[in-house]
């Protein structure tokens, strides 16, 4: 017998896993998005179950975050890191073992909340089998992503037809940003049900540190001019961007300029290739006196970096929102970012950062120069950008907005048909 609790919502982040340690592989935005959103659902009074595939033998099958938010972990493949675009084949496996867990639990969810084009796909097959309404989040458009890549996947055609039927066909699609709805309808189809909901961030955690505390917390001089990076190693974060902007800062040859790194990797895997080929340029350029890589930086550890820091830049080639830079700014740091996606929309130019454009190694080198150059001008961008997300991006107001949505799909499965198509 089947329970259909009003209030009980599944996430799917099948890649993705919300219990997983942030930095490591394939733990990113999409990891810290699920995480909050599901712990403030539960606040509001929702049961959520936030599913993700067992990609660890080690480790448990339930997770439980706090009262009535849990990530379970279900069997699909080889219980061991599997890369994003090789998923595909496991997905009639993750949909069966979702369907064994409601067996077991005696739980039927009305509202299937996927995330990640994988996921989309999921929560389609899902809905042939039983009766649902889908929400879901892209993180990343295929019909962007590809357009800034060299090597086109052979997972591509897969997905660019997932990514377009879901638009057609789910009940709610949720755009992060009004770029990222901009491209759905440009790149992808004029049809299917949008709304435009933030990513967000805890801006009571982000912001709790003064700048005082935190460069002593780390060792920093109070003179220092600190650039600082957060993010995983990958060569579309544009990390590289951002080492040859150094190299061509008018800064670059001051005992006072910093460049900070932060991110973790794994030897022999993607990103720890990756961070091998940054030091390998840091080092031809001549920045390794100035350039620190601290690695992974815990949830904990995060607010002191960001304070510490006079900028913080994003240069990734393409952001559907981009949390770093409301992270940062929630700590009132200026942020630079590249000219695309939702950082658009996050980063409003010459008053909480600047813009320049992706992989635009003089413009985000001049961009830097300008902000440490100017430490009042910096100093009101940073206090702009931590009112900005504290007025439009906390976790909470997110979580609120996503629950009106849900509850009003679930208002709609209670009527006629004839009077919800009308």
């Amino acid at each position: 017998m089947f329970s259909s609790t009003e209030k009980h919502i599944a996430l799917i982040s099948c890649h993705g896993d919300p219990a997983a340690e942030i930095g490591k592989e394939e733990a990113g935005g999409q990891n810290v998005y699920v995480r909050h959103v599901g712990e403030e659902l539960a606040k509001q009074g929702w049961k959520v179950d936030m599913f993700t595939r067992h990609a660890d033998a080690n480790l448990p099958t339930i997770v439980q975050h706090r009262e009535n938010c849990r990530t379970i972990r279900l069997t699909a493949g080889p219980q061991e890191f599997v890369p994003r675009d090789e998923l595909a084949e496991h997905v009639p496996a993750f949909v069966q073992s979702l369907l064994k867990f409601q067996r077991q639990s005696g739980v039927q969810y009305r509202v299937v909340h996927t995330n990640y084009w994988i996921s989309a796909w999921i929560g389609m097959e899902l809905k042939k089998l039983q009766p649902l309404s889908q929400v879901h989040t892209y993180h990343s458009l295929g019909a962007v992503k590809y357009q800034s890549v060299s090597t086109i996947p052979m997972i591509a055609t897969t997905r660019l037809d997932v990514e377009k039927t879901v638009l057609k066909t789910a009940e709610r699609i949720v755009a992060t940003s009004p770029q990222e709805q901009e491209h759905m309808r440009s790149l992808m189809s004029t049809q299917g049900n949008i709304d435009i909901i933030p990513c967000g961030t805890n801006v009571d955690h982000f912001g709790s540190v003064s700048r005082e505390a935190a460069r002593q917390k780390l060792g920093i001089a109070s003179d220092e001019q600190v650039v600082l990076y957060v993010g995983r190693f990958d060569p579309r974060k544009g990390i590289e961007t951002l080492v040859r902007a150094i190299g061509q800062s008018q800064l670059r040859n001051s005992d006072k300029l910093r460049l900070m790194i932060g991110g973790g990797s794994r030897p022999g895997q993607s990103d720890g290739l990756e961070r091998e080929r940054i030091e390998s340029i840091v080092g031809d350029l001549g920045l390794a006196g100035l350039t620190q890589f601290p690695g992974r930086l815990s949830p904990e550890e995060l607010p002191i970096y960001y304070a510490a820091a006079d900028v913080c830049v994003v240069p990734s080639h393409y952001e559907p929102f981009g949390l770093v830079a409301i992270e940062a700014m929630a700590c009132g740091i200026p942020v630079i970012a590249s000219d695309v996606g939702g950082l658009q929309f996050t980063v409003v130019p010459e008053k909480t950062g600047l813009l320049a454009p992706p992989k635009d190694e003089a413009a985000f080198a001049a961009a830097i120069d300008r902000i440490l150059m100017n430490p009042d001008w910096s100093h009101q961008l940073g206090q702009a950008a931590q009112e900005r997300v504290r007025s439009k991006f906390s976790w909470a107001g997110v979580a609120t907005q996503l629950s009106d949505l849900y509850l009003e799909l679930l208002a709609q499965q209670s009527k006629p048909v004839d009077q919800v198509s009308a």
